[in-house]
């Protein structure tokens, strides 16, 4: 019977267990995107509290994608030594990393990179057009960057790279209708929506080596009308299935989504409130051999089980429970089987906005800089 402290493979990488880090900004990298020592600080203290594959915060592969403060860069070799030194620290506890590499697309920052965004199509609000179509040139250039960047974290030493499709960030937008309105070859049917994801994948294929892991974080779906749905979930992920993606995190919605957003807010009471993505995770596993990393309100080391032991999932992905409880996956190995502590109140994502630094607010009064 599979458990949660399982001995696994994804592809070339061995894993501890079944608990995985899911990619959390931290806000904590500095103004120029190089990582800090808070930064190791933060993820060591993750490896040494029991989790078996720590996936960073987004990077952006390039200026133009940057999606806010205190983001890593991973968009120029400059980078590489910092990185380096983040994947030895991890490594050095026996722990395992994935880079997770990104671009913000329409919902860039444009503040901070002085550019207009680009994305799939024009995007409006009450103020006017915030984003600009990408030519097929723009088009080619992020792959490309996509595919530098997998260079830089093989270089670095990580495990292996994510691309981040999922909460309306790029890739996202291309995925979805909702998002993406071209006519073109990157636009319309499912399958051309998917190609600028399928070109990255390429990319890095050719760029870092067959032998190297890509795996992706995708929406299950995005909950707003007309937006990306579990059907096209599925039809995309069988693609990435032929293309050859080690893995595939399931999370969803974007900004647009309410209460349904990539970070909902409100306590959880109960079990039959966990797993925001059941459905998505039983229909993938139905179809798709790939293994599922399941993130988004698992709270409960029951329901963590239950997921493995049933088949919906083959990895527990964890966010603002690990802020909380760095340690949480040695206290339920250790016999503590109480439900993880966070209650979702949102106030660790403020502190990290405004004061370039996550942590617990509720738990924890803000440490000294």
């Amino acid at each position: 019977m599979k458990g949660l402290y399982d001995r696994t493979n994804i592809g070339n990488l061995v894993l501890k267990n079944r608990f995985v880090r899911s990619a959390t900004w931290n806000g904590m990298a500095d103004r120029e995107g190089f990582s800090t020592k808070e930064i190791d600080a933060l993820l060591l203290e993750l490896v040494r509290g029991g989790v078996g594959l720590i996936i960073t915060g987004h990077a952006y592969i390039n200026r133009d994608g940057q999606a806010g403060p205190g983001q890593l860069s991973v968009s120029n070799d400059r980078y590489v030594d910092g990185l380096s030194r983040m994947t030895e620290a991890i490594h050095s506890a026996e722990g395992k990393i994935i880079l997770q590499l990104a671009h913000a697309g329409c919902h860039a920052s444009a503040a901070l990179t002085g550019q207009e965004p680009l994305g799939p199509s024009v995007m409006e609000n009450e103020k006017g057009p915030f984003c600009r179509a990408m030519t097929i040139e723009d088009i080619n250039r992020v792959v490309a960057e996509f595919g530098h960047a997998a260079i830089r974290a093989r270089e670095a030493g990580f495990d292996g790279v994510q691309l981040h499709a999922a909460h309306g960030y790029l890739m996202s937008q291309f995925l979805s209708p909702f998002y993406n309105k071209r006519e073109d070859d990157y636009g319309g049917v499912v399958e051309n929506r998917a190609r600028i994801v399928l070109e990255a994948m390429q990319k890095i294929k050719a760029e870092a080596g067959d032998d190297y892991p890509i795996m992706i974080k995708m929406n299950s779906e995005d909950f707003v009308d007309g937006g990306f749905s579990i059907d096209e979930m599925l039809n995309i992920s069988a693609m990435l299935e032929e293309a050859g993606i080690a893995a595939i995190e399931l999370s969803g919605g974007t900004r647009y989504s309410g209460k349904n957003s990539p970070v909902r807010g409100g306590q959880i009471n109960n079990e039959e409130e966990e797993v925001y993505y059941r459905q998505g995770a039983q229909r993938y596993k139905q179809q798709i051999a790939v293994p599922l990393m399941l993130v988004g309100g698992i709270r409960s080391y029951s329901v963590a089980e239950k997921l493995i032991i049933e088949d919906v999932a083959d990895y527990i992905s964890l966010s603002r429970p690990l802020i909380r409880e760095p340690g949480l996956v040695n206290r339920w190995q250790a016999g503590d089987m109480r439900k993880a502590t966070c209650i979702s109140c949102n106030l660790c994502m403020k502190a990290a906005r405004e004061e370039q630094r996550l942590y617990c607010v509720t738990e924890t009064k803000s440490p000294s800089k």
